[in-house]
């Protein structure tokens, strides 16, 4: 420690021998530096406070009836992308900056140093920004702070009604085309519908099922007519062994009455038994009905046989019994062997119905899994598209909610909190603070070249040094014998010395005073 004292003593005393060069510099840099500060151009910061309410009332009443975008990012994102290029060409024009510009040149030079002066700063969570911008003219330096605080409010607002525009409008364009694929889908279904209505799969059964049913059917009918059939034939035998050859006819009261309509009392009573069925069947069927329609071809061919049986008989044989010679029994049974036909007929037509339609699915078993198979997916498809648009639809209210709450609520509101301002005094530059730098700078200087001539030119201030560089022994020294002469003008040379030094000093202190009394 005491050799670097030692070593740092020496220095000054070498750098000593060179005061006035130092003296000189401090001087000349100083003066210069002082002078570029005071001519600097003076510069007005004007600036503006806006703080953005994120905390709507309406956001929890409305969640999940409206789209509701994350405000607080929004927020962050346009204070981060407020200062653009788009943005700052809208700044000069609305500030009329534009006016003074005259070549491609000096506006591309204007907008590069907007970028760099304009500032946009944020305090963190509560959502308040400060815009500053900093210009020799204070009122230009305000309209343009306000014509950004004008952008960064009204442009969210737009961004977010381009948004919410932009979002609706492709919900209509979708709507429109699932609409339309709706409506395809919707068609194709029911025209499937139409070309396989006897193979389609309905109210929860499927093909298999309604083959096992019809089976059924067909099992059921054909056990039915059966036990028709027989009740038929014993009626039959019954009324064979009960009818008797009639000991005489009723020529004679037949020939008093003359001609007369050919009859046949079973075949009239079977007729009369069917005509009396058909009329309670009509009661509650229509005339398509299968058992109607085989009554009637029963009841047109019983009279058909009755005239065909008329022609063929000889003139003069003997006419069939007389309703007089019949016996009550007799009459009871013909018109339940006729009762009997018509129940057998109606079974054998329902019979071959229920065949038909047996016969219909078999001929579609190999058609019919296609068939399952591509009206299931024709299904699938309608469903999901159906699915698609109800959420579209849905999506779209949304949206509509949401513009409408964006349009006519305080979602997100901007507060001014303080309006532009330029201050009465230049905010930069800091003059007091370049005057002391200068002056610190002029010192270092001054020191700097005393220092460096020390060591272009060294000398020996001691015995030691030079024994230490020399690496020969010293004997001894010879003191300076200085004149009276010689010691006034050293005096004089301090006295100057100091009176420099102090002169610069009071300089700056003079400077740094006016400067207080500027402000």
């Amino acid at each position: 420690m005491h050799d670097l004292v030692d070593q740092i003593l020496g220095y000054a005393k070498a750098a000593w021998r060179y005061r006035w060069y130092a003296v000189a510099v401090a001087w000349t840099v100083a003066v210069g530096g002082w002078t570029v500060v005071y001519y600097l151009p003076d510069r007005y910061e004007a600036s503006a406070r806006v703080y953005v309410d994120t905390q709507s009332v309406l956001r929890p009443l409305l969640s999940g009836v409206a789209v509701q975008p994350n405000i607080d990012q929004m927020v962050t994102m346009m204070s981060r992308t407020l200062i653009s290029r788009p943005n700052i060409e809208k700044v000069i024009r609305m500030s009329d900056m534009d006016i003074k510009l005259k070549t491609t040149e000096d506006r591309e030079e204007l907008i590069a140093r907007l970028a760099k002066d304009l500032k946009i700063r944020t305090t963190g969570r509560e959502n308040l920004y400060t815009i500053a911008y900093a210009d020799r003219n204070p009122q230009e330096a305000k309209r343009v702070v306000q014509s950004l605080l004008t952008i960064f409010v009204e442009g969210s607002l737009g961004d977010k009604r381009k948004d919410s525009d932009a979002a609706r409008r492709f919900l209509d364009d979708q709507l429109k085309v699932y609409a339309d694929k709706l409506v395809a889908a919707e068609n194709a279904v029911t025209e499937f519908k139409r070309k396989y209505v006897g193979l389609l799969p309905g109210r929860g059964q499927d093909y298999y099922e309604r083959l096992g049913e019809a089976q059924a059917a067909v099992n059921q009918a054909e056990l039915e007519l059966k036990e028709a059939e027989n009740a038929r034939d014993a009626l039959k035998k019954q009324l064979a062994g009960e009818t008797e050859a009639p000991p005489q006819l009723y020529d004679e009261k037949r020939q008093q009455q003359g001609p007369a309509e050919p009859s046949n009392p079973e075949i009239d009573a079977r007729i009369a038994a069917l005509e009396q069925k058909l009329d309670a069947l009509r009661l509650t069927y229509t005339d398509r009905h299968p058992d109607i329609i085989a009554i009637k071809r029963i009841v047109d061919q019983l009279k058909e046989q009755k005239k065909a049986e008329a022609k063929l008989r000889k003139p003069g044989a003997p006419a069939p019994l007389a309703p007089q010679n019949i016996t009550p029994l007799q009459q009871q049974l013909s018109v339940s062997l006729a009762a009997a036909e018509a129940s057998v007929a109606s079974m054998r037509a329902r019979v071959a119905e229920y065949k038909r339609r047996l016969d219909g699915l078999k001929s579609a078993v190999n058609a019919q899994p296609q068939v399952e198979a591509e009206y299931t997916q024709l299904t699938r498809d309608y469903a999901v598209t159906k699915q698609n648009y109800e959420r579209l639809l849905s999506r779209r209210e949304q949206a509509q909610i949401s513009t409408e709450m964006e349009s006519n609520a305080n979602v997100m509101d901007f507060r001014v909190i303080d309006p532009p301002t330029v201050p009465t005094t230049p905010n930069a530059p800091n003059r007091k603070a370049l005057m002391s730098m200068v002056m610190l700078v002029a010192l270092g200087a001054g020191f700097a070249v005393a220092f460096l001539l020390s060591q272009i030119r060294p000398t020996f201030n001691d015995e030691r040094r030079l024994r230490e560089l020399s690496g020969l022994p010293v004997f001894g020294a010879v003191p300076m014998a200085w004149t009276d002469a010689q010691r006034s003008r050293r005096r004089k040379g301090l006295i100057a010395f100091v009176l420099s030094a102090a002169s610069l000093l009071s300089a700056y202190g003079t400077i740094i005073a006016a400067l207080s009394l500027r402000t």
